[in-house]
């Protein structure tokens, strides 16, 4: 066996792994949560639509996913096998007062909050990365006035039987910018007006919330970066942007949705 594989055959070499994808996955939501706050304007799904034909057509973005899929398996396969590490060294169990007083709840159970999410994020793939792949959704136009960008005029295209393919210029005729997209956007807001889904989504921001409130800590400290000159700054981002913000953001889009 090299000494490269030794090193991350190692327990801190397993959590070096879960630590760099964690830090990834946690950059990746940053990303992600910008594209997906186009939920929020009021043009009919354009910007959002166009934010999906981008993520998925540009060729750095698409090299980007197949990193974030292999993220999340080798963070939820390694996360395993370190619980499973801990569990059979450990021949006589913590007293629970004893955890409870050197240890934080999110970090006691981030089993438990990594499987909330890992459960989450294969309902979701399947509800929008999946369809939008492979479902044969609908495509549909949009005609903005050039004059007055908010001037939108929203036609769905029935499929009928014509290959439609994601197209973008102007109409010099009607002075109109044209855009043809597959319509995501019709399948989010469909999921987003179904309770349940509403619920399982804003319950899965709460575990993500405490998941990331000791991971992004934990990432950190395991990097290397637990000095105290960047351990204010760590803490501050932990705490308030990924743990509260970026979840809080989240699970905003899947009420508005529901209750506009």
């Amino acid at each position: 066996m090299s000494s490269f594989t030794k090193a991350f055959s190692s327990t801190l070499g397993k959590k070096l792994i879960m630590g760099l994808t964690g830090l990834f996955l946690a950059l990746f939501l940053v990303v992600h949560l910008i594209g997906n706050l186009q939920l929020f304007k009021d043009d009919g799904g354009k910007a959002f639509n166009e934010y999906s034909y981008f993520m998925t057509h540009f060729m750095p973005i698409k090299i980007i996913s197949y990193l974030l899929y292999a993220s999340i398996v080798l963070h939820a396969v390694y996360a395993l096998i370190l619980t499973l590490g801990n569990k059979k060294a450990r021949t006589v169990g913590y007293a629970q007062y004893n955890g409870a007083a050197n240890s934080t709840w999110s970090s006691r159970n981030m089993g438990i909050l990594g499987t909330i999410l890992l459960i989450f994020i294969v309902i979701h793939m399947k509800t929008f990365w999946a369809e939008y792949h492979w479902g044969g959704l609908p495509y549909i136009k949009y005609e903005t006035n050039l004059s007055d960008a908010s001037d939108v005029k929203v036609t769905p295209l029935p499929y009928e039987g014509k290959q439609l393919v994601h197209s973008q210029y102007v109409d010099t005729q009607n002075g109109t910018e044209v855009v043809v997209a597959k319509d995501l956007y019709k399948i989010v807001n469909e999921a987003f007006s179904q309770p349940w889904y509403v619920a399982l989504y804003v319950l899965s921001m709460i575990a993500m919330g405490f998941h990331l409130y000791h991971g992004f800590q934990s990432g950190f400290q395991t990097l290397g970066f637990d000095h105290s000159k960047y351990k204010p700054l760590i803490d501050f981002l932990g705490l308030w942007v990924f743990s509260i913000i970026i979840p809080a953001l989240f699970a905003a889009m899947p009420l508005y949705f529901l209750f506009k």
